[in-house]
């Protein structure tokens, strides 16, 4: 079950999700068959600029709002996809094994794209 601390950061403890996004993600989670494993919320800067993670200056995990869920299999990532967009995210990436979703009011919305990680 998705909950604040599903979200521990690698940012010296450091927890600055959005609690919408939280809510958001655990009534998502409520109505897909497979639960939700989170593999990224907030990133301090210096999390972000690692190469591993490669992410965008202007990431919105940077500011709490997205969350990465891991992507097991093509029939997960269809009921994750499905119980995201049924609890109104509006904003989703789909990579080849992570799906990011995101509340960022500060970019285009709607949009669904494809990673090109």
């Amino acid at each position: 079950m998705i909950t604040t601390d599903s979200f521990a950061s690698t940012c010296s403890g450091e927890n600055k999700i959005d609690p919408k996004l939280v809510e958001r993600l655990a009534e998502a989670e409520k109505s897909s068959p497979t639960p939700f494993r989170i593999t990224s919320g907030y990133r301090c800067e210096a999390h972000n600029k690692d190469k591993e993670v490669g992410g965008s200056p202007t990431s919105s995990h940077l500011k709490g709002l997205a969350a990465d869920i891991a992507v097991p299999s093509s029939w997960h990532r269809y009921h994750i996809l499905w119980a995201l967009l049924r609890a109104g995210f509006a904003r989703i990436e789909i990579g080849s094994n992570y799906i990011h979703v995101d509340i960022d009011p500060d970019k285009p919305s709607p949009l669904v794209s494809l990673s090109k990680k």
